[in-house]
């Protein structure tokens, strides 16, 4: 998909949102949802999304949803680096196939990094949901 077209009601991350697949959440309010990505790069790989907004990618997105969206990114950035204690940490957001956006609902990625560990590809290998849910629990934990 490029970078324009028609929002997918559909696709996995609106499917999260009305309960249709399960994820293992990390923290949500009224207008975000974070959870762990079922596919991480690294332990402690977090998705950011929307709860109400359709925009498919950071060219949609309206700007006070952006706010939003870069708070929550911010507050669980800050978390994972107190629950995990990182060397470093990856936030991206990818836009249009081109580009490697694999899901069409804008999300934002946390990805912490260890000097001494290799981070895994974009979308390869599926993670135990009981490690998964073990570690968003300890992000959780210290959520401020």
């Amino acid at each position: 998909m490029s970078l324009h077209g028609t929002y997918d009601s559909e696709n996995v991350f609106a499917k999260i949102l009305r309960g249709q697949i399960p994820s293992v959440p990390v923290w949500e309010d009224d207008h975000v949802l974070v959870f762990m990505d079922a596919f991480p790069q690294s332990e402690g790989h977090t998705l950011v999304i929307s709860k109400a907004s359709t925009a498919r990618n950071i060219l949609e997105v309206e700007a006070d949803t952006l706010a939003t969206l870069t708070a929550a990114v911010q507050r669980t950035a800050r978390a994972i680096d107190k629950a995990l204690a990182p060397d470093g940490m990856v936030v991206t957001q990818f836009n249009g196939a081109p580009a490697g956006q694999t899901v069409f609902h804008l999300h934002f990625h946390i990805i912490p990094r260890w000097e001494a560990k290799t981070m895994a590809g974009h979308g390869q290998g599926m993670a135990d949901p009981e490690q998964l849910k073990a570690t968003a629990e300890r992000i959780r934990a210290v959520l401020v």
